[in-house]
């Protein structure tokens, strides 16, 4: 009985570890490395990039899903300076506020990031901060040659549109840009939901 006891007990704490995603769940690793390399999907043919900033990890399984339904490069956003849970606190002393409250924050991104000229194609993700994209996406989009390419954001929020931030991307984005429709997608959406969405705005992978 004893040794059932501990069997069990010794499942729960693993479904727990493997269940619960912290802040450095999203933002920090890819597959549990420390780096913001693009994962390549080794296909020349499709031209798409999913770039993704994400705290805690809710945006990162969007844009994993959307990455494999277009079978798209995938980079994700990594801050030189990670963020804590006391970070991303919905507090007027958290490091989120006063960045999201500051128009000319621009967190540093580690790393050199992608060779935007392989893409013609890119899907931005973010979770909402304060009604906005976090700053480290001004940091990205600012720092990236954007120039005639066509582009299309997503965020994950439980209340908040995505309307304000994608107009405001707009605005850091070269005229040249095509914006496509974006959408906003509670934790956990699925991927029905999100093939969906890349349906309707004429994205498809995998041909």
């Amino acid at each position: 009985m004893k040794k059932i006891l501990s069997i069990f007990i010794v499942l729960i704490v693993l479904i727990a570890a493997t269940g619960c995603v912290g802040v450095n769940g999203g933002q920090n690793t890819v597959n549990g490395v420390d780096k913001n390399t693009v994962q390549s999907n080794n296909d020349d043919k499709h031209r798409v990039l999913v770039a993704v900033f994400s705290a805690t990890g809710n945006t990162r399984q969007i844009a994993d899903s959307a990455a494999g339904i277009l079978n798209a490069d995938l980079y994700v956003i990594v801050p030189e300076d990670p963020y804590t849970e006391e970070d991303i606190s919905y507090s007027t002393e958290s490091r989120s506020y006063r960045e999201q409250h500051d128009p000319a924050a621009r967190p540093a991104i580690k790393g050199s990031g992608p060779n935007m000229d392989k893409y013609d194609t890119v899907l931005i993700g973010y979770p909402i901060w304060y009604d906005n994209a976090p700053r480290i996406i001004s940091t990205f989009v600012e720092s990236r040659d954007f120039d005639g390419k066509t582009v299309a954001a997503f965020c994950t929020s439980d209340s908040s549109g995505i309307e304000a931030s994608a107009e405001y991307l707009h605005k850091l984005l070269p005229k040249s840009v095509t914006m496509l429709d974006s959408r906003r997608f509670p934790a956990g959406a699925s991927e029905d939901d999100i093939r969906g969405w890349l349906k309707g705005i004429g994205l498809t992978g995998g041909e």
